[in-house]
């Protein structure tokens, strides 16, 4: 099936379905609560650092050997119960034209910024073909992880526009809300056809495999609710329509997004991720019943004694003890200075803490 049919959503189970992570997301009773890392595969693992030497961050996502390697390296060396599928959000964007680069130490830098209608043409459908690397990547991944789920992943539409407008990171983000506040139809548009994109980015990794996709909407927490709802969560919403078919789950992550947890649960996640600032058991007041929660340990709690990170990790699950499915996680990415070893105990700690 192409990525741009309707799918099928009673595809035989996989080997990963009983899996804790997908039971968890799914909300149903699982052995012990599942752990993963945003960012696990990364810049805090030796081995990552030595088999990315040399080689530029984009090139090594183009690269099906260098991803398959790269995404198993955490789940060899924690025992982490799910994958991420080592790219980066900006991915699509490259393959479909876009001029842009990710500078070291400064991260996404798009050569011509897109401002006006004019710049819309720049931005095509993308096809499978586009990505053929991603295909065969996840295709070399799932026959390597066996029970273990792959999650696939995009950067939601408010995201990608903003680097789009503002041509890199930002922390004001005045041109991406200077077009939003001031050429509201433009920006409707601009997020639409990043809307299409990113939907047919995940549809291309979950048609080779990957068990469950999570949108990151890293930037939607400089956004007002007001603003979200109006302008932002209806691309968002296109999104995870488009991949419902599909019968994975479904996560949205943000970062200083406690104003919005129950906005992004509208936008149709299954699974709703919540950085550290929420307690969990108020994360599932403001999202509400029927959605699973995944977080949420402040990652900078990993740089403390062994005590201190059980302790924080006790409260995260105590806050967790009653919701009907938690997915453990940090609050936000591992930080790339992150002792390894201290990852790997964490997840033993949760493990055996939570055993049922």
């Amino acid at each position: 099936m192409s990525a741009n049919e309707t799918p099928a959503s009673h595809r035989p189970p996989t080997a990963a379905h009983d899996s804790a992570f997908l039971r968890a997301c799914r909300r149903e009773p699982v052995p012990h609560t599942p752990v993963w890392f945003m960012r696990q595969a990364g810049r805090s693992l030796p081995e990552y650092r030595k088999v990315r030497e040399g080689i530029g961050m984009l090139d090594s996502c183009m690269r099906p050997d260098l991803v398959t390697e790269i995404t198993l390296q955490p789940v060899r060396r924690h025992g982490v119960d799910a994958a991420i599928y080592f790219s980066d959000i900006v991915v699509p964007l490259k393959a479909i034209g876009i001029d842009l680069d990710i500078k070291p130490g400064v991260g996404p830098v798009v050569e011509r910024p897109v401002r006006t209608r004019a710049d819309l043409a720049r931005l095509r459908h993308l096809t499978p073909e586009d990505v053929s690397y991603v295909t065969e990547a996840i295709g070399l991944l799932t026959g390597e992880l066996g029970a273990t789920p792959l999650i696939g992943f995009a950067g939601a539409p408010f995201t990608l526009a903003s680097y789009l407008v503002e041509g890199g990171p930002s922390r004001t983000y005045e041109n991406a809300k200077a077009m939003m506040y001031g050429d509201p139809e433009l920006w409707a548009d601009l997020l639409d056809r990043l809307a299409a994109i990113t939907a047919a980015f995940l549809k291309v990794q979950i048609e080779a495999g990957a068990s469950a996709v999570q949108l990151f909407d890293s930037w939607a927490g400089a956004l007002a609710p007001a603003d979200y709802r109006r302008s932002v969560l209806p691309a968002s919403a296109k999104v995870f329509e488009a991949v419902a078919g599909y019968g994975v789950p479904r996560i949205h992550f943000g970062v200083g997004t406690g104003e919005l947890l129950g906005l992004m649960g509208e936008a149709g996640a299954d699974v709703v991720g919540v950085d550290w600032r929420v307690p969990l058991d108020e994360a599932a007041r403001r999202v509400g019943p029927g959605k699973a929660l995944q977080g949420n340990l402040d990652p900078t709690v990993l740089f403390a004694t062994r005590e201190a990170v059980e302790d924080k990790t006790r409260e995260v699950l105590a806050a967790a003890q009653g919701l009907d499915g938690h997915v453990f996680n940090l609050g936000h990415g591992v930080m790339p200075s992150t002792d390894p070893d201290a990852l790997t105990r964490l997840v033993e700690y949760v493990h055996t803490r939570t055993a049922r």
